[in-house]
């Protein structure tokens, strides 16, 4: 189904660009031009055509909640600082690790905890609600997909709303974490720089010398965020539950997302050899441009907001 080019247009009828994104938090989203309409028109012809459709997101659609990446040029984390994520093995093998990390998250949460979904959460959870939306799998660890709503969701790298043992493998809430470090902390306080794409902030390491960390309260062990750290692999059973909801599809949408991380880049990889067909949203280059049949430049919450795939 082909639609008129008015239906796609980017453009508010003043000719300023509409966009998507926030005022105080575009500083997050990378510069982009407007979307080709020619490009949106074949966008909403791949998706047209989609009965049952795999949608991969990524960091790119987080930035227009305000939450800041990574990877993107000029306004992610690694062009912005020379700060870098913490990594599995050093939060295992080291205490003074644990407690910078949860000193800076302790302080971090209540910002990082209250973002809301954006239109193009929205727009997405809308495809589910009316059976477009096959499966939806968030390389995010910010729960933003399950505050907009989503139900055939699997959160590929975990998601920081959620604390787990490392001893027992118990499960808790992230905002019950959150007092226990009130409680145990009642005296200290720092002041919060900028946050990281994890929720974590900026603190000069001797702010977090006499921050508590809490244990396990059903086996004593180590505390960590439900999220795979850098270094770490996701869980086989997750990712063979991908996998099969991939063979269910039959096309493949990315949002917002360069794929530089092989844990996400696999499942491109699987719909090739599947042959099932792949569209891609996102500002700059991914590393499965070249496995894709369409290539959207744009804001996802811009595209997305003015498809109709139904």
């Amino acid at each position: 189904m082909r639609v008129p080019w008015r239906t796609l247009t980017l453009h508010t009828p003043s000719g300023s660009r509409a966009s998507s994104v926030p005022a105080d938090v575009v500083n997050f989203v990378p510069a982009c031009s407007s979307t080709d309409a020619h490009y949106l028109e074949r966008l909403q012809d791949f998706l047209s055509r989609a009965r049952s459709l795999f949608v991969m997101t990524g960091a790119g659609l987080s930035t227009e909640s305000g939450i800041p990446d990574y990877r993107s040029e000029g306004v992610g984390l690694y062009a912005r600082t020379n700060r870098r994520p913490m990594e599995h093995v050093e939060f295992v093998r080291s205490a003074k690790s644990r407690q910078r990390y949860w000193a800076r998250n302790f302080v971090g949460w209540p910002q990082f905890s209250s973002h809301q979904p954006n239109c193009a959460h929205r727009v997405l959870q809308q495809w589910e609600e009316k059976g477009k939306l096959h499966w939806l799998v968030t390389q995010n660890v910010d729960a933003l997909h399950s505050k907009a709503g989503h139900k055939r969701l699997t959160e590929l790298h975990g998601c920081t709303h959620r604390v787990m043992c490392l001893g027992c493998g118990a499960i808790s809430a992230r905002e019950e974490l959150q007092k226990r470090f009130l409680a145990l902390n009642p005296e200290w306080s720092a002041q919060a720089g900028a946050v990281a794409p994890d929720g974590d902030v900026f603190l000069e390491d001797e702010q977090v010398l006499h921050f508590r960390v809490p244990s396990c309260e059903e086996c004593g062990g180590i505390l960590k965020p439900e999220v795979t750290f850098f270094g770490d692999n996701v869980n086989k059973a997750t990712v063979n539950f991908v996998h099969e909801r991939l063979a269910e599809s039959d096309a493949v949408l990315v949002v917002g997302s360069s794929l530089q991380v092989y844990s996400g880049y696999r499942f491109l990889l699987a719909a090739r050899d599947r042959k099932i067909p792949v569209a891609i949203i996102n500002i700059g280059p991914t590393r499965a441009d070249h496995l894709a049949e369409l290539k959207v430049s744009g804001r996802c919450g811009e595209v997305l907001s003015v498809i109709q795939p139904f």
